[in-house]
């Protein structure tokens, strides 16, 4: 049996939310981020009509387009919008993955001998605009590789269908920068041995490929040709990530015990943009000598950054450690989670702090998490669950 794989992605998730609570923003270049130092976090195609990208700093954001509006942003209004429109694919979908805060992968095979997988989907999509008011884009492949690719090319508000044997003619003219793995990087890499387009790619032998990216190489060259066998994951959501540690000795040493939580959310951290989560809550747990246990806990800014955890650990701890008694036991716990593809505060943190994250995610992701790190919470035991 064929698969049926339909991608289907917000258009401008965080705008159109924006746009949702305020009409009068439709139409204008919008900007959503934070700060004079901050990064795009999202924009409009109006404000992308000038060249303003996500990530980009706001400074140039507002040279390159200085009628745009800047809007700080709402995660707790997109993580409400979004949990929305999960609920009404998931009523209606045999099979959901949800990939990020505004993206969505449907497996519908077998529905076909029912009715008109494409014709369903276009259904449902305009069942969700209905009901949300919020523009989607979708396509309708047989695998997640190209019904991603095929999404990107549908939007704004518009819809594919790439039968099987339309795969390579759709692809090839496409720039190789189109396959959802291919960073900045990756592409400078093709690009030097002239591999711009996913045609040329997919026209290179798999050797060449894995002497230039390593065992990349081949998974990139299936994705050229139009193969991704990749199953759609059932949608759950997380609750919580933790980490906690158990003294050997009970301990009173304080200044090692912050140095524990530091290293604690640091690694928790880390997790949190590999996985792509946001945090909202946090919660610090110590366990007395006698065994008392107390929490405490605070709402924050959906975050993944390491100084914005810690900052926050470090004072729920100075509120929490109110007796002079040895601790037996020290935990972090990371919990209202939300999806999204954001490696940072999206809303108040600089460009310069987002470049270091993005270069010691790399460090530790080629070399092992406690490959860099902050000194104070460096190489620290742990025992996750």
């Amino acid at each position: 049996m064929d698969r049926a794989i339909v991608h289907m992605d917000l258009d401008t998730f965080f705008v159109s939310c924006e746009r949702r609570n305020n009409s009068q923003l439709v139409g204008k270049p919008i900007i959503i981020g934070g700060g004079d130092r901050g990064v795009v976090a999202s924009c409009s195609y109006e404000a992308r009509y000038y060249g303003v990208r996500s990530a980009m700093p706001i400074k140039m954001a507002m040279k390159l387009c200085p009628e745009a509006r800047i809007i700080r942003g709402d995660m707790d209004l997109y993580s409400k919008l979004s949990h929305e429109v999960t609920e009404i694919i998931e009523e209606k979908v045999p099979l959901l993955e949800k990939a990020s805060i505004d993206e969505f992968y449907l497996d519908l095979s077998g529905m076909d001998r029912f009715f008109g997988t494409y014709q369903w989907t276009k259904e449902l999509a305009a069942h969700v605009v209905k009901h949300t008011d919020l523009p989607i884009s979708f396509a309708l492949s047989n695998n997640k590789t190209v019904s991603k690719i095929g999404t990107g090319e549908a939007k704004p508000k518009g819809h594919l269908e790439i039968q099987p044997a339309m795969i390579r003619p759709f692809l090839n003219p496409l720039s190789v920068r189109k396959i959802p793995m291919v960073g900045e990087v990756t592409y400078q890499l093709l690009s030097r041995v002239g591999i711009r387009t996913i045609h040329t790619l997919a026209e290179m032998p798999t050797e060449v490929l894995q002497k230039i990216l390593g065992k990349n190489g081949i998974e990139l060259s299936r994705k050229a040709n139009g193969i991704d066998d990749s199953p759609v994951v059932p949608y759950t959501e997380r609750k919580s990530i933790s980490s906690e540690h158990t003294f050997e000795k009970d301990s009173i040493n304080i200044y090692g015990i912050k140095s524990l939580l530091t290293g604690m959310a640091e690694q928790l951290a880390h997790q949190l943009r590999q996985e792509k989560w946001l945090t909202s809550t946090i919660v610090v747990k110590i366990r007395y000598s006698n065994f008392e246990t107390e929490i405490k806990q605070c709402k924050v800014s959906y975050t993944s950054a390491d100084h914005t955890i810690s900052r926050y650990a470090l004072e729920l701890f100075d509120k929490l450690y109110t007796r002079r008694m040895r601790i037996r036991l020290v935990g972090l716990k990371l919990t209202g989670l939300v999806h999204g593809e954001y490696q940072m505060n999206m809303f108040e943190d600089t460009q310069e702090m987002m470049n270091l994250y993005q270069s010691m995610d790399r460090i530790k992701n080629r070399f092992g998490k406690n490959a860099v790190g902050r000194a104070s919470g460096f190489d620290f035991p742990s025992k996750h669950y």
